[in-house]
Parts: structure tokens; sequence; C-alpha cells
């Protein structure tokens, strides 16, 4: 499995080209907002500063450079930014502060 570095919102994470990115955010501790998993809520949108994704048909409204992060699988290292306080489990071995 190849492996990928995750910025969001100032936490790096690793991450891989093959799971969703919300669920990757949540097996690393990181706990985003959601309601539905398969887009059509919005409310996992988020801002992509960098990188690329491969998202998935969604019915959510997502304007420039959002994405939703439970139908997004990232394609190399990305950095997105979610525009609340994230929920973050910080007993995660996973997840690491960045400096």
């Amino acid at each position: 499995m190849s492996q990928l570095t995750i910025m969001v919102n100032g936490i790096k994470v690793c991450g891989n080209r093959h799971e969703p990115l919300l669920t990757q955010l949540e097996n690393a501790g990181i706990k985003p907002e959601y309601q539905c998993r398969n887009g059509m809520c919005g409310a996992c949108r988020c801002k992509l500063i960098s990188g690329a994704v491969t998202q998935q048909d969604a019915l959510a409204f997502i304007g420039p450079n959002e994405i939703l992060s439970c139908c997004s699988i990232p394609q190399q290292d990305i950095n997105i930014n979610f525009d609340y306080q994230l929920n973050i489990n910080h007993q995660s071995a996973k997840t690491k502060i960045a400096l």
C-alpha cells in the first residue's frame, strides 16, 4: 500500500490512495463532521489547498477548490482545511501535530 501525507488544519497524518479521506481521518483520530457518508449532505465539505483527489459523484453542492471528504480518495500528498474546529483524539498513535 503506497503511503502519502495528509495535512488537515495543520495536523499531519499518514494516508493512502485506497480509502475515502473521511475514513482515513477517522482512523487517525480526527473526527470531521459528517451525516450521510455518500455525498448527499455536504457536511464533510472541506477546502483542498494543494494536491489531488479522485472524487466520486456527489449530489451535495461544493464550491471551487472544495471536496467532500466522504467521497474523495487522495491521489498524492494533500493539504486540506475544514472551516471549523475539529474533534481530535490525541491518544491516536497515527496522528502527530505538525511543527
